[in-house]
């Protein structure tokens, strides 16, 4: 190989190590897993909170989660499915965002709410109890909207809407 050649052909793998290097940042930044949004609502004594979520019932979604986001918008959230209903805990690792969780009975019903979760904590949240799934939204949002244990739930995981 001549030197200008050489020369070229140096310079393009360097542009092609820095585009693989962009579009890996890109790829890990970007939301993993599930990408599907579905609507759920809550039917509290204020009335009905409609958000949209995306479901995780893989074991990779659910290992994944919400971790790695830098927000969350209000109204959005992710649906964790852990059929059949059982004893469940969640952390906070690697989760910038402060949320609410939600843990809901394989009925529909909330079960309880652990409210403003610390980011990036290794805390275990237990259900307390036995829960089919858990909602994460954004911290502050049950306050909101005065969701509270015992609202019910309408989602297809739990035989409604």
């Amino acid at each position: 190989m001549n030197p200008d050649r050489k020369a070229v052909w140096s310079a393009l793998k360097g542009w092609l190590a820095a585009i693989l290097v962009i579009a890996g940042c890109a790829v890990a930044g970007a939301p993993a897993g599930a990408a599907s949004f579905q609507p759920l609502e809550i039917v509290t004594k204020n009335g009905v909170q409609v958000f949209s979520v995306e479901v995780a019932t893989t074991e990779e979604e659910k290992q994944t989660g919400l971790m790695y986001r830098k927000e969350l918008a209000d109204g959005k959230g992710m649906l964790f499915d852990f059929n059949p209903e059982q004893e469940v805990s969640m952390w906070m690792k690697n989760t910038y965002v402060s949320l609410d969780m939600i843990f809901i009975r394989a009925d529909g019903r909330i079960l309880r709410i652990a409210e403003n979760t610390e980011p990036m904590s290794t805390k275990i949240i237990s259900s307390r109890g036995p829960a089919r799934a858990v909602l994460e939204v954004v911290a502050g949002t049950a306050q909101k909207y005065g969701i509270r244990p015992g609202d019910r739930v309408g989602h297809p995981l739990f035989g409604s809407k």
